[in-house]
């Protein structure tokens, strides 16, 4: 009962006149972004940090919301009408999708998308709603051995899922690090890496080096591999209604699709791409007409799709319960709080339920602002793609710059920022991944904290990380860290010698 208390307080705060502008300006912003190749909503969120540092909290976690399930469903109509995914989680979309559209049901494909994005994000949103509070109660078991490890976990987990080597993965983490590194040791009060610059004693801003990773390196490595030639669209005919059959034919997938999609994005190696690929999967093997699949076949555009979106809200709770991202939106999300002082977890919750329990409110109401605006404006979305390339790269990066400047009017921030923008391109061109970069920055100085702390209080003795019998949950957590490296490396390694 008392979930469905602060859920209804979360109601009153999201369905103030204020809030539901920002998650209504978050929907459209987001699928806006979906639509565009090659921007997701890591950058989008990352580009915003500076802009909406001056904003109510509540209302910039709205906003961010509405984004990113905006952008989870804005990828599908890029992938259907120009084979081209917007966001990692819409590659199995295009498979089937465009075949439709090929053939003349670009409509319908674009209908069950976002029918299928509704009921997927209501129940995925319901589920998050009892979920993360058990969560939290989880969490307030921990102790600081078991909060280091829990990072531990994140620092794994998130290298070796994102990206296609995790030696470059734990290369960026490691770059990370060690940008947590630079500034005043909280404990001693040393100066470390600050190579005398007094800008860096309060550290490396994170919202720069989100902003220069995600915005300033990415958009100049699409810019560099854009062929800047025109692509074929194919165009919307007739009515978005689904048939009878299509509807016969969806609604099962919708729902297998979310329960698919939840769980694995609340694990740490879930996130959005592992649970289209396996609802495409399931589909094809639960489907009469198999042959079908590659070619136009519309649950494999429905299940995928509601996999896609559920996994958005199971991506939330692990963020919200334990401050522990397993997406590289989730990655940016946590930098947002951080530039609010704010930190995920169980004391976030208490100290600060209006936000949370907004936010999660504001998730129902934006999905529902996803389908009403969706359905009738799919036509709209389409011009979006019609943009000059070179246009839109140079206002990202316009805005990126104006947007760091402003917060402390420095242009060491500039300079900082375009070079760690570099940094960025460079890791994109040689394949590594960002996110774990981020995640050591962020989550790198926590770690050390707590690892002193549970130091200090075992006196030097580091069985508190691998006694089961009195730290059983941080040994549980360092098993799991541990299986996260050397399962992936075992499969490898099996299917090199099968080979």
């Amino acid at each position: 009962m008392d979930t469905l208390q602060f859920l209804l307080d979360g109601f009153l705060v999201a369905l103030a006149p204020g809030n539901l502008i920002w998650a209504a300006i978050g929907v459209l912003v987001g699928t806006a972004i979906g639509v565009l190749p090659g921007i997701g909503p890591a950058l989008t969120v990352a580009l915003l940090l500076p802009v909406t540092a001056g904003l109510e909290p509540t209302a910039a976690f709205i906003m961010f919301g509405g984004i990113y399930y905006g952008a989870m469903y804005g990828g599908s109509t890029t992938s259907i009408l120009l084979n081209t995914p917007g966001e990692s989680g819409s590659i199995v979309t295009a498979i089937d999708g465009h075949a439709m559209a090929r053939q003349g049901r670009g409509a319908q494909a674009l209908a069950t998308a976002a029918i299928g994005s509704f009921i997927a994000g209501t129940i995925a949103t319901l589920l998050l709603t009892f979920v993360a509070p058990l969560m939290v109660r989880f969490s307030l078991m921990f102790g600081p051995a078991e909060y280091f490890a829990l990072m531990v976990v994140a620092f794994i987990t998130v290298t070796a899922v994102l990206g296609q080597s995790a030696v470059l993965g734990f290369a960026s983490l490691l770059a990370g690090l060690a940008l947590g590194l630079i500034g005043t040791d909280r404990q001693t009060g040393v100066a470390r890496l600050t190579m005398n610059f007094p800008e860096l004693l309060d550290g490396v801003g994170v919202v720069i080096v989100a902003v220069g990773l995600f915005a300033v390196g990415e958009t100049l490595f699409q810019a560099s591999r854009h062929r800047f030639q025109k692509e074929e669209i194919y165009k919307i005919h007739g009515s978005v209604w689904m048939s009878r059959e299509d509807w016969k034919r969806s609604w099962r997938p919708w729902l297998r699709g979310t329960f698919i999609g939840f769980p694995i994005g609340a694990l740490p190696a879930g996130g959005s791409e592992i649970p289209t690929f396996l609802s495409y999967a399931v589909e094809k093997r639960l489907s009469k007409n198999p042959e079908q699949f590659g070619h136009g076949a519309i649950e494999a555009v429905a299940g995928p799709e509601a996999a896609n979106n559920a996994s958005a809200a199971g991506v939330l709770a692990p963020l919200l319960a334990l401050g522990l991202p397993t997406s590289a939106t989730a990655a940016i999300m946590l930098a947002a709080f951080q530039q609010y002082g704010l930190q995920p977890g169980p004391l976030l919750f208490a100290s600060n339920p209006q936000l949370v329990w907004g936010l999660i409110a504001s998730l129902y109401i934006g999905n529902l602002f996803l389908l009403l605006i969706n359905l009738p404006l799919a036509g709209l979305w389409v011009k979006l793609l019609l943009i000059p390339r070179p246009w839109l790269y140079a206002g990202i990066l316009i805005f990126a710059t104006l947007g760091v400047y402003s917060v402390n009017n420095s242009v060491f921030d500039l300079a900082l920022l375009w070079l760690i923008g570099l940094a960025g391109f460079g890791m994109r061109v040689l394949n590594i991944p960002v996110a774990p970069c981020i995640v050591g920055l962020i989550l790198g100085p926590m770690a050390e904290q707590h690892l002193r702390r549970a130091l200090a209080i075992s006196q030097g003795d580091l069985s508190v990380f691998y006694n089961p019998t009195t730290h059983p949950i941080a040994v549980t957590l360092m098993i799991i860290a541990l299986g996260a490296v050397l399962v992936p490396m075992a499969l490898r390694f099996r299917s090199a010698r099968q080979a």
